[in-house]
């Protein structure tokens, strides 16, 4: 049986999606693009609803206020009050937002999303597959409610989640989708041009100085980060070996100055998990240069995200911004003592645009925008050892 071509294909599908349905997000397919799929693998940062799927994760944002300034203002599993800095990246390169992988079975779409674009990001995941598991927090209680007292265990928050190994396992079945639908040199003309987005780490280090975790008796912090870094490379790898060739890979962000972190450290950013952000991203930079001396056609950018989120912090009106250390958000000092929930009548600044963080991890939409523009044009000084629109040009 003769294969469809793969652009013939593609004109058959968005023709029929333009039948279907007419939103500006839909259409975008129909729209010259730079890549032909956008892959994303990460946690929480840009999970799009996965976790919506996951019975038993209370690792979830599909409820008020999450997407207050989302398009209809629907709680979608992200968690942000809009946009994540993937559904940013995906307009830039003209693909529309990539579904949740474990949304496939029930979208319509599904087919044309395995082609464009799927997210396997997961919030509470890491690279290390205990990570969700070692992830704990505080007990609160709330009054006031319709229960009157809500007890909320951010212990537990995390219990369920899709650690980075499981999602490559996921990106190999649709791999293999990919084989059927498009052919084997279909299949790898496609993924030898798409991008593949990677933002996993943060999570890891959380874990690791969790006061209530046993890893910091397993490990030294610097075992524990090149075990981070040794655990990522045969999973770049073996997506390597599945088509894999262009790879936008972010360091962690400055994970002692969020909320939740100043709020222990009376405003102040906690400085050991920083410096081993620091470290970490070091051995993540050293990784990917060997990868790419070893593996054929491999190109990559690599985003400090560390260093863009310091520019931030240390220049915020540069870039529109007069609240960095509390969260939009919440509830309590910082609004980091309890999550971003209607039901715990969190209180939720009036400007989202002015504030840094969304809730006690999360960016705002404004500030995804922010590092995602720097991710696919930004300098140097920013990504190495070129941008995102560099790379989809490589």
């Amino acid at each position: 049986m003769a294969t469809t071509p793969p652009f013939a294909w593609l004109f058959l599908s968005c023709a029929f999606l333009i039948l279907l349905k007419s939103s500006s997000n839909i259409l975008v397919l129909c729209k010259s693009s730079s890549v032909p799929g956008f892959y994303i693998f990460g946690d929480s940062l840009n999970d799009p609803g996965n976790n919506n799927y996951l019975p038993n994760s209370l690792a979830r944002a599909d409820f008020p206020y999450n997407g207050i300034d989302f398009p209809a203002k629907k709680a979608t599993g992200r968690f942000s009050n809009g946009k994540t800095s993937a559904d940013f990246l995906a307009e830039k390169v003209g693909l529309p937002w990539a579904p949740p992988y474990l949304s496939l079975s029930e979208n319509l779409n599904a087919t044309s999303a395995v082609v464009t674009g799927i997210s396997f990001a997961s919030g509470g995941s890491g690279i290390l597959n205990g990570t969700g598991m070692s992830l704990s927090g505080t007990t609160g209680t709330v009054n006031g409610t319709d229960d009157d007292q809500l007890y909320f265990k951010y212990a537990s928050m995390q219990m369920e989640s899709i650690p980075l190994t499981t999602q490559v396992e996921y990106y190999s079945m649709v791999h293999d989708q990919l084989v059927q639908q498009l052919g084997s040199a279909g299949a790898k003309s496609h993924l030898s041009k798409s991008l593949f987005l990677i933002v996993i780490g943060s999570n890891d280090l959380f874990a690791y100085f969790n006061k209530e975790s046993n890893l910091s008796k397993q490990y030294t912090p610097q075992q524990y980060v090149n075990l981070m870094a040794s655990t990522l490379k045969p999973l770049i790898k073996k997506m390597h070996r599945l088509g894999a060739r262009k790879f936008a890979v972010s360091g962690v962000p400055m994970i002692g100055c969020c909320p939740i972190q100043r709020k222990l450290n009376h405003t102040d950013c906690q400085v050991e998990p920083n410096y081993w952000s620091v470290k970490y991203n070091d051995a993540l930079r050293s990784l990917l240069r060997k990868l790419k001396s070893k593996l054929p056609h491999i190109n990559y950018s690599y985003f400090h995200l560390y260093d863009a989120m310091n520019e931030v912090i240390q220049h915020p009106q540069t870039y529109g911004f007069t609240e960095i250390k509390a969260a939009c958000c919440g509830l309590g000092n910082l609004n980091a003592e309890f999550p971003c929930m209607k039901v715990l009548q969190s209180t939720v600044c009036s400007n989202r645009k002015n504030h840094l963080f969304w809730d006690l991890f999360h960016p705002t939409e404004t500030a995804s925008g922010i590092f995602a523009d720097i991710l696919y044009n930004g300098s140097g000084r920013f990504t190495t050892p070129m941008n995102v629109e560099q790379l989809v040009k490589s």
